[in-house]
């Protein structure tokens, strides 16, 4: 685009012409301009009106810009600023002729997409080609004009914005609202035909989640690793539609209407390195098969998984995380070889299902299993002895009674921390419990007694005990009960229980820091109940909670919580009787 101001540069961007000074020819290639005064004489027009023709011809013809004319050129009124030429150098005189008619000029315009939202993260550089029309006048652009420059501006097409492949998208920032940002594209991408405008969008991620997409939108570029299609309606996916995305490395298409019939064998074909696959949420009955062997989680839980073969998870030996949660199994529809191909799984939930009994056939790696809200009854001996990696094992939420577990059901679990039996069947705590055990939870069962010497043969013994929502009384607590915690328990928590009194034996805990015997029916604290008189140094006691009993404060013995270093520690009020009044 030419400009009717000298030193001056134009360019096209989409449709809008941008000018801006430029520094002008130094003296050795300047060329001069006639002053407004000097008559312009016949040789001169002759000469300067092939030259502008000259110029339409470099342009690719006269279209858009009129003919000039002899005699029109001896009416025209030069619009160019006039600069002497030093007096040392003279060089003929070069007149530039400005018409007065407006020329337009013909530039084709990249049409730019609608703002598509995305989400932008500390990591996310964005790009974009129309960062090569820079405004700064030291730009290297500048440097590309030398000469007259009127003439070159005229002569010198606009630059059109390259367009960087879909391969190697990098979006644009915009201004957007406050709330999430934005960004555009240079021009729309192929691999955007298909995607709403509620998708967010960053260099290595598409998440398209609870956008209403009814079909899997069809994709190609290697920069993306992640693709949320999570809470859609996709009931079918093409057996091509993840060839393009040959660097992902996540996939969540949970929440949507995927059944057995949506999912093509061929889908993850070309997938070789993902390694997060999210299927929760679908009506899929089996396990979609060749799954990609790069796979390290895989979770397909509230399903309808109605069985689990030898080859459910052929190929998988990398995988490490499983969850299939919610479904339909039971003991008759699990193989005892489902498992065997997952030598290297950690963490496995087979929560909410229908087993009576734990799986058998875990793999040797396993460290977590999750078996809650099932309706287990019998833990049965030997069925956990080559899981002998395990640390936590979760059976919460079943009909567990302490008569149905085996006395050698957990003793090959040295490495086991975690037991959690909690809302169960048990009458009192189980024997023969792990060596190693640090915690044991077991709140919500109908537990009356703690037998004495239960913990005894525990190294370094239990660091937690849950026995709250128990049935607990004065009798079911002996003075050995708590033998073997002596320097290890730090947690005892025995709230809503029937207890009438501090339970004895507390004293032995020297590590003890947290007491909760709050929600009982104990109406009197004795002196050495919690802190020995005879001791010197206080107690490791940091929170004694004692509410909601039947304790007359006013009653309490002067000395009965010396040992605490900080009175605000004991929580005594309210008490039952003063929450009526």
């Amino acid at each position: 685009m030419w400009s009717p101001q000298p030193c001056s540069a134009c360019q096209c961007s989409r449709g809008n012409v941008k000018c801006q000074p430029i520094p002008c020819a130094g003296p050795n290639n300047q060329q001069a301009v006639t002053p407004k005064s000097k008559r312009l004489d016949d040789k001169d027009s002759k000469d300067r009106v092939p030259e502008w023709r000259n110029i339409n011809q470099m342009r690719g013809g006269s279209r858009g810009v009129p003919e000039v004319k002899k005699k029109e050129v001896k009416t025209l009124t030069p619009a160019v600023t006039v600069k002497p030429v030093p007096a040392k150098k003279k060089k003929p005189e070069v007149l530039v002729q400005i018409p007065t008619r407006r020329v337009e000029v013909h530039v084709p315009i990249v049409p730019a997409r609608p703002p598509i939202p995305a989400v932008k993260s500390h990591k996310d550089s964005f790009h974009s080609d129309e960062d090569d029309y820079d405004d700064d006048p030291d730009s290297d652009d500048d440097d590309d004009f030398v000469g007259p420059p009127l003439v070159e501006a005229i002569a010198r097409p606009a630059p059109r914005a390259t367009l960087r492949p879909a391969l190697a998208r990098r979006p644009v920032p915009v201004p957007a609202a406050p709330g999430r940002p934005v960004v555009t594209f240079p021009q729309k991408p192929s691999f955007m035909e298909s995607l709403l405008p509620g998708c967010l969008l960053s260099d290595s991620l598409i998440a398209c989640g609870s956008t209403g997409l009814a079909h899997m939108p069809i994709i190609t570029d290697q920069g993306v690793k992640t693709l949320y299609l999570a809470d859609n309606k996709i009931s079918k996916i093409p057996a091509r539609a993840l060839a393009g995305l040959p660097n992902l490395e996540w996939l969540d298409l949970s929440k949507n209407k995927l059944d057995d019939s949506s999912i093509s064998p061929l889908l993850f074909q070309n997938l070789t390195r993902l390694r997060r696959l999210i299927l929760d949420g679908n009506n899929l009955t089996k396990v979609p098969t060749f799954l990609p062997p790069s796979l390290v989680e895989l979770k397909i839980n509230d399903n309808k998984l109605s069985g689990l073969t030898p080859s459910s998870f052929k190929g998988l030996s990398k995988l490490l995380t499983l969850e299939l949660e919610d479904n339909y199994f039971h003991d008759g529809n699990v193989s005892p070889l489902t498992f065997r191909p997952l030598r290297k799984l950690i963490y496995l939930r087979l929560e909410d299902n229908k087993f009576r009994a734990i799986p058998s056939g875990l793999p040797t790696s396993i460290q977590e299993l999750h078996l809650s809200d099932n309706k287990i009854e019998v833990v049965h001996a030997g069925i956990l002895n080559k899981t002998v990696n395990l640390r936590l094992l979760d059976l919460s939420h079943n009909r567990i009674r302490e008569d149905r577990i085996a006395p050698q059901a957990w003793i090959h679990l040295l490495k086991l921390e975690s037991l959690d039996l909690s809302h169960n069947k048990l009458v009192h705590v189980p024997s023969f419990l792990p060596v190693g055990l640090r915690q044991l939870t077991l709140h919500h069962n109908q537990i009356e007694l703690i037998p004495g010497y239960v913990f005894g043969h525990m190294r370094p013994g239990l660091d937690s005990l849950h026995l709250s929502h128990n049935r607990l009384r004065d009798d079911g607590i002996d003075g050995v009960s708590f033998l073997g915690l002596s320097a290890s328990l730090s947690e005892l928590l025995l709230d809503h229980n029937l207890l009438q009194s501090v339970p004895p034996g507390l004293l032995q805990l020297k590590n003890l820091q947290l007491l909760r015997l709050n929600h009982n029916l104990i109406s009197y604290v004795p002196m050495n109940a919690l802190c020995d008189t005879r001791a010197s140094e206080d107690s490791p006691l940091i929170s004694v909670h004692l509410q909601y009993n039947l304790i007359q404060r006013r009653l309490i013995p002067p000395t009965a919580f010396s040992c605490i270093r900080h009175y605000h520690s004991v929580l005594l009020r309210p008490q039952r009787q003063e929450d009526y009044e």
